[in-house]
């Protein structure tokens, strides 16, 4: 068992590996790409005297930056953990989006303040065939690059990606604004680019905001995904030993990096030597088939000999799930030695006050069975999805 364990986490490293090399190698794509688009950009919009045209070659220099700072995330999360950070450092990928969410949101503000500027101090373009070639080369390449980089991201979920892809589709709008103001004022003799640069530089800042909001999420702390929980839940529930899976927690500490802790609930009966061989085999299954290390498995016994305990449950059940936002109980054990019931209730984050609402259960419980010493317990579920 131990050596299957050892083959786990060496297949995880290399998966690690697979993933970090695909992010590096699309993010220096993105360098040489952006990099080349901003020297032809910046030449052709001096030449045509085109603000809107610079401002796209910053642009483009920005998403260069972008690509570096996710080379350098992803390098730095990949570092072995140490003492100092035994969970390691992947949540330094989350720090490297949050920096490229905050280039966009420069990017945008940028923008938007010299194309107001154009707007009341208005200079006339001066374009040419030549110049709305390679704008709309610009645009193409703009947008196979951000669906490439983003598509790379989602399958490898890494947010530095997918916040530098959405960005440079982001710059293909401007480019195509940029085109579109060109070819207006070579039809029409007006010039709206200014306008036009108002505008995507006001979706820009938007967007901005909407990936720095999502990451810092991210960074807070975010409830595991539901369907992660329930078929984690469900695998454990599975071995015929298990009545049920319980206060599922499960900490991201970076993408695809997850340790977390359950508890289960067994017969009495077992012994620790049967105990210690069950954890062992749901905590290897758990990692073998999802990436999650339970790095604690916790116990509730239940009664199996003893049938005044299973009338007892079933009537103080009756009682507990009566309460419309009681989600869970769980845990239950009459001691008639200690002559005390113990057992835990999880009660919704929509009840207005849950501790009224644990109150109120444990009194009439106590009303219930005043003979017994009670021991319940306010349970969060962390994986609750109801």
């Amino acid at each position: 068992m131990l050596d299957e364990q050892t083959s786990f986490k060496q297949e995880n490293l290399d998966k690690t590996k697979i993933r970090n090399h695909k992010i590096i190698m699309t993010s220096v794509i993105g360098i040489f790409t952006n990099i080349l688009l901003a020297a032809f950009k910046a030449v052709i919009g001096l030449i045509s005297n085109s603000i809107a045209i610079v401002m796209d070659a910053v642009n483009n220099l920005s998403d260069a930056a972008s690509s570096v700072i996710t080379i350098v995330g992803t390098k730095l999360a990949g570092k072995e953990a140490d003492k100092k950070h035994p969970f390691g450092y992947g949540r330094i990928e989350y720090l490297s989006a949050m920096v490229i969410s905050l280039l966009v949101l420069y990017a945008g503000v940028t923008a938007f303040t010299e194309s107001v500027k154009k707007i009341i101090h208005p200079e006339i373009p001066d374009y040419s065939i030549v110049t709305l070639i390679i704008v709309a080369v610009g645009v193409v390449v703009k947008i196979v690059l951000g669906r490439y980089v983003k598509g790379v991201g989602e399958r490898v979920n890494s947010d530095s990606l997918v916040n530098s892809g959405e960005d440079a589709m982001m710059d293909s709008i401007i480019s195509a604004s940029t085109l579109a103001a060109a070819v207006i004022y070579l039809i029409f003799h007006i010039s709206l680019e200014s306008w036009l640069g108002a505008m995507i530089a006001a979706v820009i800042i938007k967007s901005g905001f909407e990936m720095l909001k999502d990451t810092l999420s991210k960074v807070l702390g975010e409830r595991v995904d539901a369907e992660l929980a329930r078929n984690i839940k469900r695998t454990i529930n599975n071995y015929p030993e298990i009545s049920g899976a319980y206060d599922l927690i499960i900490h991201n500490y970076g993408p695809d990096s997850y340790n977390g802790s359950v508890h289960i609930e067994v017969p009495d009966t077992l012994t620790a030597n049967q105990l210690d061989q069950l954890i062992r085999k749901i905590t290897i299954d758990i990692y073998q088939k999802y990436d999650v290390i339970l790095t604690a498995i916790g116990v509730y016994s239940i009664n199996t000999q003893d049938p005044d305990a299973v009338e007892v449950r079933e009537r103080v059940k009756n009682i507990v799930m009566s309460n419309q936002y009681v989600l869970q109980m769980h845990g239950f054990y009459l001691d008639k030695i200690e002559n005390s019931i113990r057992f835990d209730i999880v009660v919704s984050f929509d009840a207005e006050d849950r501790n009224k609402i644990y109150q109120q259960l444990y009194d009439e419980v106590q009303k219930a069975y005043p003979e017994f010493a009670l021991q319940i317990i306010l349970d969060t579920d962390f994986s609750e999805d109801e």
